[in-house]
């Protein structure tokens, strides 16, 4: 009734068991585990023999807390990620527990926002569209508890930059855009190729809160004043995190999106997807704070998706505000929630105050070909809702479109997440 990890396949597994399957085989450090497959989703057994059976086999895992996540048919594809659309549930231990996180991944196949991803597939009509009954397998794994976690864009090109997103904490912070994570560029050497890399450039954030395990419980706390402007990982870390994303990229025959964490000086790959859409070149000149609209000024942030838009900003800080955003308009949100993704197949571009470039809904904003601004500090307080602004995903800029001609002046800064070093 269930499948071992390292056995997992597509075709009853679904495209995240799968990859975390082969690397596992491969010995790469990938959370043991097993996988609840399509077949059991589709018999919808009952309460009890779903339970009878995940008993044992989280005694063979010795019974740890455990992640429970969608692995679901046409998710983590070449052509579509479904970033974020389906249901995670962490820090889930008892089995009666387990069940239950099981079910409510199973139920997130036909939430409003996955229904809603799968019908923007269909209406671009491209290989990611959907085809047949949509069906959800649902991995279960020991869970990581990280004491810095993150994202890493990993080329199977080596000339191309390797990024990595890094905070303090469990990863669904930086996945969830919730906070602002530390950037590392990593280049390999011109000549010696990958045998000899460097970090071309950081940037230290300023990481204001954390995801932590707490029990069987999830806790989000305020980061200590003296950590949050400091540096998540130290060159050696982010030369080893290169090289298994790398080695990720090779074994799974192209670029990957590679979810991981650090526990113990020990690193976990806990989740390998391919790039659905190229990453924007990174935006430049990111120090300072932040002027007005409206004077000639510029606001920065990251440049999360490419491509430039001039619409209404909409201030939206959370689905009570969703009646009020019209086709055209731009989004300006603290960070974007997963559940806002039908919002994405209306407007016209996105900024937020928190997130990088790695995070789920830059992953969608990228795919669905809209520009996205991402961590300009302050941005709902500082763009009046309603007033036409011009975004700028590649320059990783929001500007008053009036003012786009005229010359900077002296007192013109930009914004910024944190920190350029």
């Amino acid at each position: 009734m269930l499948v071992p990890l390292e056995e997992a396949a597509r075709a009853t597994c679904g495209g995240k068991a799968t990859a975390l399957g082969a690397l596992l085989r491969a010995g790469l450090p990938v959370p043991d585990g097993f996988v609840v497959p399509f077949d059991v989703h589709r018999a919808a057994v009952p309460d009890d023999v779903l339970r009878d059976a995940l008993a044992p086999a989280l005694r063979t895992l010795g019974s740890p807390p455990v992640a429970v996540r969608s692995s679901a048919a046409g998710e983590d594809t070449a052509q579509a990620s479904a970033a974020g659309q389906h249901e995670s549930v962490l820090a889930v231990q008892a089995p009666d527990d387990v069940a239950h996180a099981v079910r409510a991944c199973w139920a997130s196949l036909h939430s409003p926002r996955a229904v809603d991803y799968r019908a923007g597939l269909d209406a671009d009509g491209g290989d990611g569209a959907a085809s047949g009954e949509p069906a959800m397998a649902v991995l279960v794994q020991r869970l990581v508890d990280a004491e810095v976690s993150g994202v890493m864009f990993a080329p199977d090109d080596p000339d191309d930059p390797t990024v990595v997103e890094a905070s303090w904490g469990l990863g669904p912070s930086v996945v969830g855009g919730t906070v602002t994570p530390d950037t590392y560029r990593v280049v390999a050497h011109g000549t010696l190729g990958r045998r000899a890399v460097r970090v071309a450039s950081r940037v230290v954030a300023d990481k204001q809160t954390r995801l932590d395990r707490d029990g069987t419980r999830l806790v989000t706390r305020d980061v200590p004043p003296g950590d949050r402007r400091r540096p998540t990982l130290d060159d050696t870390t982010v030369f080893r995190l290169a090289r298994l994303g790398w080695r990720a990229a090779n074994l799974l025959g192209g670029p990957q999106d590679v979810e991981w964490a650090l526990a113990d000086g020990m690193l976990w790959i806990v989740q390998a997807r391919p790039i659905t859409a190229p990453l924007p070149a990174p935006s430049t000149d990111v120090t300072g704070s932040a002027p007005r609209l409206g004077d000639g000024s510029l606001l920065r942030g990251t440049a999360g998706s490419t491509g430039v838009a001039t619409g209404p900003a909409r201030i939206v800080r959370g689905p009570a505000d969703f009646s009020r955003v019209r086709p055209g308009d731009v989004l300006v949100c603290p960070f974007t929630d997963p559940a806002w993704t039908p919002l994405l197949r209306i407007a016209a571009g996105v900024v937020t105050e928190t997130g990088g470039v790695l995070s789920h809904a830059a992953i969608v904003a990228r795919e669905r070909r809209i520009p996205a601004v991402l961590g300009v500090t302050g941005a709902t307080g500082l763009i009046v809702d309603g007033s036409l602004v011009t975004v700028d995903g590649e320059a990783g800029s929001v500007a008053d479109p009036r003012t786009l001609s005229a010359p900077p002046r002296d007192g013109d800064r930009p914004s910024t997440p944190g920190d350029t070093r």
